[in-house]
């Protein structure tokens, strides 16, 4: 059965933060994501784990700092004039492959949802993204 979104969806990433922020939830990194993440801020590796992740079983998420009610990133920098990534460039493939998830694909329902709930101003707007990218993307998560 063909994907409901075989024609491809539009999406450009608007920087806008709002996928880094809301309820609790986890942003999953891999050891090397971890190593990249640790040089781009500048720490050791042992040093990054302490400071700005936590363990969720038996992986590895960044941390969160309330702010407002609401679950930011510990790399979600709030002090200029727009919200911005830190880690913009070392970013974890959870954070690149956005709003490409499976659980967000499920269903145009779903994909509608996300859309208002998160809000990214990004989804359905921009430049066409080929299903064959999106599925790169969904089977990353």
């Amino acid at each position: 059965m063909a994907e409901w979104y075989a024609d491809g969806l539009r999406f450009s990433c608007t920087q806008c933060g709002n996928c880094c922020t809301g309820p609790p939830g986890a942003v999953w990194f891999n050891e090397d994501e971890g190593r990249a993440m640790a040089e781009k801020v500048g720490v050791s590796e042992d040093e990054f784990y302490k400071r700005f992740a936590r363990k969720i079983g038996v992986r590895w998420s960044l941390k969160e700092n309330v702010i407002h009610g609401k679950y930011d990133c510990v790399f979600l920098d709030r002090k200029g004039k727009l919200p911005s990534c830190s880690l913009y460039e070392e970013r974890p493939t959870q954070c690149r492959t956005w709003p490409f998830w499976p659980e967000v694909l499920k269903s145009r329902e779903s994909w509608a949802r996300t859309k208002v709930e998160t809000p990214c101003p990004g989804m359905d707007e921009g430049k066409l993204v080929p299903i064959e990218s999106i599925r790169i993307q969904r089977n990353q998560t």
